[in-house]
């Protein structure tokens, strides 16, 4: 037997009652904890096995000393038997810190009789040795351990007031009933006799002895070690793997790369990898003592059992078709610099650091995984993102942090005008600093253009500053908005830009309002807000809400105060869009995924003779996007320097691409996206496009009423695709460039929509001298039965307070009329569009 109790029962001369609350003595309200009834009979502390009374619950379980009755004397245990360690559990049921006595009190002096007639004794001090229960916070003990070990929160679920802690992974151990405390025989070859108890002044107990008869400490000293688990059939996993220690503690399970990273995507450098949705390979962290048993399981079945020491002694051990190998080849506290290759400033980035296995080694303050793998919808989202399987770390250029001694994989990117790092570097024993470089390829603010993401949810407004810097991104804004009885950034906002030191950085605090059947839209460059954020009901507004008001009163407010309007994730939710649209309401269309549906509605618009510019927006609501991954990239007038509203102006007069990597430019005649040509009928125009990137490309095209008219290919990919054709034109049109895969099809990036690499500009129109110009009767059509159908629903189906109790934000006493005010408008628009085009309506 390794661990042996020793028996006390003969020696018991108190029960549980000795911890009702009215026998405590404690003071203050900063308690960690308040026991109930403290455990008894046969118990497991880390690990180790005691013996507290005879399990009866009704026999005295405790030898107490102190006042009231109980023994003031010495007591002595007899023993018999050699020990490495003794261990108690032991507790002080009675402070006087608290009356500000002094710290340290000797509350019993434990005597070790030899059988030769040799003793030792070590002092048993409060907060040393022996700690107080209830436990006032932050008052451990420096030399014992509370019963209970730390623990990983809930992986997967649990009570809603655990959310926040879950967040840490990590619980901390709080005293049941005892602290443990392991005395050092300095002889253990020499038998114990006894042990002598010998009491204080304070009220004590001791509820349990247990003698260790292994050469360890009985509570691990070393710090968490990783160990890698491959199964030779991964089908033998019923569910996640999870890995218990008795003697210590291990970290959740984590996946690792399906493949060796010297595999990984050379051309996704700096942008992740594909994520390994099994079960295996994977990689813990344990800290244990040597005789730990380590147990893997997958879905409540045991796969394999083995004891730590001797995976330790072994580095590898294989049972049942499980391998567990311990990958630690020592660490170094490393500080990291990355700097511009051409300038040697320090550079702001995202950077990864693997080990050869794939073992993540983040920098301080950032996470690997994020929030174990889970989705972080408005948790936890700044300062770090998850590119597939990858983590990255947003730092300002520098960071420490640990990294593994030997090979280790380093990934970096900075946005789509620096080239992405991802290479090997040895770290040597000893080395602490580390230099890494990256370079710029184009500098697109020289060219005047300046980059923004439309649509970001959920950072702060420093935090966005940060990530955007890190991320080569100029503008984000950051929009507030509501969910139910969520209310995102409602303390950020300022009306005003938030610009970084540089002064090339810029957040804007705006708003996106939403409501579930008409629409969302984006508010940008608000002085004020522009209220309600939502209206008529989850998942947008409140439960029970009524529909106060419609995008397009939103629209009017923003516009009011010198706003920029776009809407969101053209077209859905698809209800309002076509009224704004036909009444000139929105100054650009957003972007965010590359979907067909996406292209078909935005060209569905151009050829019907509206003028949208095109914008790029991630959307950003999780660790799963990087700010900026689908951008706008908005050409400012010449020599105008940047700011904020010089960037809108660009925005609104279309002189835009959205890029989801590519750079690319387009001119017709040499005028560039938002221009408007004249053409006579037959003109032959010249059209050049180029797109640079650092992904390969596999097509680029020109693009006429949504149909393409011109396209350079490489079979092989490129990072350089160049067009220039002449084309004749008879009369009113539109013309874009846009690039990406094979055939306009897209590689995907590895956030949480698989994006495409791809990037597409706004258009250039054509103006024929001849009426009656682009129009579309099947577009009239389809926007006026979608403002139909907006209209049914206010009118049949939308909640709403009465207007007899009411004072509506509009100020007007006929709510209904208000609501449909827009629609009628938009409906009048089109009809009008339709006379003038000889449409019959």
């Amino acid at each position: 037997m390794d661990y042996e109790p020793l028996p006390l029962s003969a020696h018991c001369n108190a029960g549980v009652e000795l911890y009702r609350p009215e026998n405590l003595t404690w003071e203050g309200t900063y308690l960690q904890s308040l026991p109930s009834a403290p455990p008894t009979g046969r118990q497991v502390f880390h690990g180790l096995p005691f013996q507290i009374g005879d399990g009866s619950g009704e026999a005295p379980c405790f030898v107490a000393f102190g006042l009231g009755g109980l023994f003031r004397e010495a007591q002595s245990i007899p023993v018999g038997k050699t020990a490495e360690h003794v261990i108690f559990a032991h507790a002080v049921l009675e402070t006087r810190l608290w009356q500000g006595g002094p710290l340290g009190v000797e509350i019993a002096r434990y005597v070790f009789h030899y059988a030769d007639g040799h003793q030792e004794s070590a002092p048993i001090r409060e907060r040393f040795e022996i700690g107080v229960i209830p436990l006032p916070w932050g008052q451990f003990p420096f030399l014992a351990l509370p019963d209970q070990k730390h623990f990983l929160e809930d992986r997967y679920s649990g009570p809603w007031t655990r959310t926040g802690f879950r967040l840490t992974e990590v619980g901390w151990a709080i005293p049941r009933g005892y602290f443990l405390w392991a005395w050092q025989n300095q002889r253990p070859e020499a038998t114990l006799s006894a042990i002598e108890i010998q009491p204080g002044a304070q009220r004590f107990v001791v509820a349990g002895i247990t003698l260790s008869h292994l050469a360890e400490d009985p509570f691990p000293r070393q710090a968490r070690r990783p160990v890698t688990i491959r199964l030779a059939d991964p089908a033998k996993t019923s569910g996640p793997l999870e890995v218990e220690v008795d003697r210590g503690v291990a970290t959740y399970v984590y996946p690792l790369p399906e493949n060796a990273l010297e595999t990984l995507d050379p051309e996704m450098a700096g942008f992740g990898a594909p994520p390994n949705e099994g079960a295996v390979p994977a990689y813990t962290e344990i800290a244990a003592s040597p005789s730990a048993t380590v147990k893997i399981s997958s879905g409540g079945d045991e796969l394999c059992s083995v004891k730590w020491g001797e995976l330790e002694r072994t580095g590898v051990l294989e049972q049942s078709g499980v391998r567990l190998e311990l990958v630690d080849p020592g660490r170094n506290w490393m500080r990291v610099r990355v700097t511009d290759s051409q300038t040697g400033e320090t550079l702001p980035c995202r950077i990864a650091f693997h080990s050869p296995e794939g073992i993540p080694y983040p920098p301080q303050g950032h996470h690997a995984p994020v929030f174990t793998n889970l989705d972080t919808w408005n948790v936890d989202v700044g300062g770090d993102v998850r590119l597939g399987h990858i983590a990255y770390a947003y730092i300002d250029g520098t960071c420490q942090g640990w990294l593994p001694r030997g090979r280790v994989l380093v990934d970096i990117a900075c946005g789509y005008e620096y080239e992405p790092v991802r290479q090997w570097v040895e770290i040597e024993p000893g080395q602490q600093h580390l230099t890494l470089q990256l370079k710029r390829w184009i500098d697109m603010n020289a060219e005047g253009y300046y980059s923004g993401d439309t649509h970001v949810h959920f950072l702060s407004a420093q935090g966005a500053v940060n990530e955007a810097r890190a991320e080569g991104l100029n503008v984000v804004n950051l929009l507030q908005s509501q969910w139910g009885h969520l209310f995102t950034n409602t303390e950020e906002f300022t009306g005003r830009p938030h610009t970084s030191q540089d002064g090339r950085t810029i957040v804007y605090v705006s708003q996106e309002n939403r409501q579930h059947m008409l629409g969302h839209i984006s508010l940008l460059g608000l002085k004020s807000p522009v209220m309600p954020w939502a209206s008529g009901g989850p998942s947008e507004g409140e439960l029970g809400g009524g529909l106060e008001i419609t995008l397009s009163h939103w629209a009017d407010l923003a516009h009011a105060q010198g706003g920029t309007v776009i809407l969101p994730h053209i077209p859905t939710p698809n209800g309002e869009p076509a009224a704004l649209i036909a009444t000139g309401r929105l100054d650009a269309v957003e972007m965010l995924d590359f979907l067909d549906y996406e292209h078909r509605e935005y060209y569905r618009y151009l050829n019907a003779g509206y003028r949208l510019p095109l914008v790029g927006g991630t959307d950003k609501m999780s660790a799963n996007t990087p700010v900026g991954l689908y951008r706008t990239y908005a050409r400012l007038d010449e020599g105008r320097p940047f700011d904020y509203d010089a960037w809108c102006k660009a925005l609104r007069q279309g002189r835009t691409f959205l890029s989801g990597g590519p750079l690319l430019w387009l001119t017709v005649d040499g005028r560039e996206p938002g221009a408007e040509i004249r053409i006579g009928r037959g003109a032959t125009l010249e059209i050049e496009a180029t797109a640079r990137s650092i992904f390969p490309l596999h097509s680029l095209q020109i693009i006429e009423q949504g149909c393409v008219v011109a396209e350079t290919v490489s079979a092989g990919g490129s990072k350089t695709l160049q067009l220039r054709e002449r084309l004749k034109f008879s009369g009113d049109s539109w013309l874009a460039a846009r690039c990406a895969g094979p055939q306009y099809t897209a590689r995907p990036h590895h956030d949480d929509r698989r994006r495409g690499v791809m990037a597409h500009t706004s258009p250039v129109y054509l103006v024929g001298e001849e009426e009656p110009g682009l129009h579309s009767a099947e577009t009239f059509r389809y926007m006026l039965t979608l403002i139909s159908g907006s209209l049914d629903y206010i009118r049949r189906r939308s909640p709403r307070y009465p207007d007899s109790t009411t004072t509506h934000f509009h100020g007007q006493s006929d709510h209904q009329a208000e609501l449909e005010r827009p629609f009628l408008e938009a409906i009048d628009a089109i009809h009008a569009r339709m006379h003038r085009h000889g449409i019959p309506h």
